[in-house]
């Protein structure tokens, strides 16, 4: 039996390579959306919201922040919808984002760090900021 893969110098390497960035992403990921999960549990405590435990049900977390924020539940369908749909449910999004923002006693326009992931070169760098400010507005009262 020939093994055809030990025949190209370095594809070995190449593919392991590849298997570690999978297995670091995946990780990263996962560490992400407890700590997301985790933050937004938090929040929903502190403003005395009834399910805070939705914050770990992906499609749910949506629903509670969009109620959080003052707005009905069932705007959560509209993610349903291809492209429309996802932006409405962005801005949806924001929206609660800017409205628990100043209900915590941040500033409001911290909400807008989640638009700025679009701007390229430096866009990696606003979705950082608002896991940080996420934090704050978790874990620090003002």
């Amino acid at each position: 039996m020939v093994d055809y893969v030990s025949m190209i110098p370095g594809m070995t390497a190449l593919g392991a390579m590849f298997g570690a960035f999978f297995a670091a992403s995946i990780a990263i990921s996962i560490i992400l959306y407890v700590y997301f999960a985790f933050a937004w549990m938090t929040i929903g405590k502190k403003m005395n919201y009834k399910y805070p435990w939705l914050a770990w049900i992906p499609f749910a977390q949506f629903a509670m922040i969009y109620q959080l924020g003052g707005l009905h539940w069932a705007w959560v369908f509209v993610w349903l919808l291809p492209v429309l749909g996802w932006i409405a449910g962005f801005v949806l999004l924001i929206i609660g984002f800017w409205k628990i923002f100043k209900a915590r006693k941040y500033p409001a326009w911290l909400s807008l760090l989640c638009i700025g992931g679009a701007i390229p070169a430096v866009g990696f760098i606003f979705p950082l900021a608002f896991y940080v400010v996420l934090g704050l507005v978790a874990w620090k009262d003002r």
